[in-house]
């Protein structure tokens, strides 16, 4: 099998460029195309290419997705659209899943199914958009819904991780002063205590011990912190720990109920505008759930699919959740009984997006000084034990 870059006029006489991969010869490429009505014009040889050994960033989807919204909203087809935005991406790896989505739907596969073989860059809420778009056509809508919703789920992770830098800086910061203290000022001292023959108080003999390991033994350090890492990694990917760390997210001492928000504004705006573009609230709760990644809150969703088939109302489903805050089930049944229940869950997103901003600014206001204070209380400790010994000396000598 082997991978073939083309130049092809489809029936309308339009001409585009795209990839074939996993196809024996040239000939058979010719037949494929012939079948569908398509002339072959060049074709060439290359090397595959396993998307996956590049990275597709999420701000590279999401000025894709829009593209490709305006590009269908202004009448183009979903193939000279796509064929238009394979040669405008920079990144190979885009572009080559651009191409590949392409030929799949030249040969006949729907849109959804083309990006459903790339999940792992597109997500299920894409996928659901895009499969509603194309059910009830309005694709370029639900795209332009889709892209905004990855854009919203973008900004609230980079105002997470913007708030957590400089506590994060000053963390760093007093691990590698600490560090900097056991391996280079202790040993110093270490050896002017012992040309003494000073008495060494417990808390620098320790100290000293600490610093003797770090010195001698430092490579073995580093491989066990990166087997450590390696575990860590490899155990979030078991079902029964993933699903264990889940739960404990939401019931974190510090972090507990910003997760538990940010889980419930995920959920909401997926749902909200999945519900939007047509989909059955059943199907859209099974979406969003998929979407959430964290496993208490995809059985959350599958309890409130089983409520609302059972009868129930979708604000009397989520009251038995507590990690819906009251303000958003009141906008739901709000919503029921106007028949605008898109809208109130809009202005419940507006809500907790404002109360995150809340919660991270109190953090903030509580943890910044905490850390500067417990970097302080380690230097210091660190610092008496290392000159107790000379003290004692001093006092001897007087």
């Amino acid at each position: 099998m082997a991978t073939y870059e083309y130049t092809a006029r489809d029936g309308a006489g339009h001409i585009f460029n795209g990839i074939y991969e996993d196809i024996n010869s040239v000939s058979a490429l010719k037949s494929e195309f012939t079948k569908i009505g398509y002339k072959l014009l060049k074709v060439k040889r290359r090397t595959k290419f396993n998307p996956k050994s590049f990275n597709v960033k999420r701000s590279e989807v999401i000025p894709f997705t829009y593209q490709l919204a305006g590009m269908c909203g202004a009448g183009l087809s979903i193939v000279q659209s796509l064929d238009t935005l394979e040669k405008q991406t920079e990144n190979k790896s885009l572009q080559y899943i651009i191409a590949d989505v392409k030929k799949n739907i030249s040969v006949g596969s729907s849109l959804t199914d083309a990006f459903r073989k790339y999940r792992d860059i597109f997500s299920d809420f894409f996928l659901g958009m895009v499969e509603a778009g194309e059910s009830s056509g309005k694709l370029p809508e639900s795209l332009e819904i889709s892209a905004r919703y990855m854009e919203k789920q973008n900004d609230l992770r980079v105002r997470i991780k913007n708030a957590f830098t400089y506590p994060l800086i000053v963390m760093f910061m007093c691990i590698v002063i600490v560090a900097a203290l056991i391996i280079f000022i202790v040993p110093v001292f270490s050896k002017i205590y012992g040309q003494l023959g000073v008495s060494l108080p417990g808390p620098t003999q320790m100290l000293i011990v600490i610093s003797v390991i770090f010195r001698n033994y430092w490579i073995y350090l580093i491989i066990f912190f990166c087997l450590f890492l390696y575990s860590f990694q490899y155990l979030r990917k078991n079902k029964y720990i993933k699903t264990k760390w889940d739960y404990f997210k939401f019931s974190m001492p510090i972090l507990g109920k910003l997760n538990k928000i940010a889980a419930a504004t995920n959920f909401i705006r997926s749902f909200s505008m999945l519900i939007t573009t047509g989909v059955p609230i059943i199907k859209a709760l099974q979406v969003s759930g998929l979407v959430s990644n964290n496993e208490k809150m995809s059985c959350i969703c599958q309890d409130l699919q089983k409520s609302v088939q059972s009868g129930k109302n979708l604000s009397e489903s989520l009251q038995n959740h507590n990690i819906f805050p009251p303000l958003i089930v009141q906008l739901a049944g709000a919503g029921e009984q106007s028949g605008q229940i898109t809208q109130m869950l809009n202005k419940g997103v507006e809500f907790l997006e404002k109360d995150i901003d809340r919660i991270i600014t109190s953090l903030l206001v509580k943890l910044e000084p905490a850390l500067t204070l417990g970097m302080g209380i380690i230097i210091g400790l660190i610092l008496m034990a290392v000159y107790l010994p000379m003290f004692d000396y001093m006092s001897h000598l007087k």
